[in-house]
């Protein structure tokens, strides 16, 4: 007798780990795109607190511009960016706003028109980054 398995055993198996794939990846499809809107989110937020910081240890203003290729900091005076990150678009996330820059006082209190909220999506998973003048900054899970 020889040992191994038959035709039917093998389409059997295969028809079942088939089925099981198809009912399991759009679950994973939707946690990767949560994931990567998440980690786009923390990016700004991490951002936000680095631009702050920025500007209280230098002593001069900073700006943080936010923009969907890239998150950058300057400071003021400087020609060059101080800190430059990717934006949300190297994960595929879209930030449904256009650039926008929030300057920090040496304080590091933003001035100006200084409240801000990006909105982050991909696929089915939304965030939206809620900054406040005076340094808070929430990340709101939206529908």
């Amino acid at each position: 007798m020889k040992s191994g398995f038959t035709l039917v055993e093998t389409a059997l198996t295969l028809a079942v780990a088939t089925l099981l794939l198809a009912i399991a990846l759009p679950r994973f499809t939707a946690l990767k795109q949560g994931v990567s809107v998440e980690r786009a989110a923390q990016s700004i937020s991490a951002a936000h607190r680095r631009a702050r910081a920025v500007a209280i240890l230098h002593g001069r203003p900073a700006v943080l511009s936010v923009a969907a290729q890239t998150l950058r900091i300057t400071l003021a005076g400087a020609g060059q960016p101080h800190w430059s990150h990717p934006g949300p678009a190297q994960d595929g996330v879209t930030l449904a706003e256009p650039s926008r820059d929030l300057t920090f006082s040496p304080l590091g209190i933003t001035t100006g028109l200084s409240n801000a909220s990006f909105h982050l999506s991909l696929g089915s998973a939304s965030r939206t980054v809620v900054v406040s003048r005076l340094g808070r900054v929430r990340i709101l899970q939206t529908p």
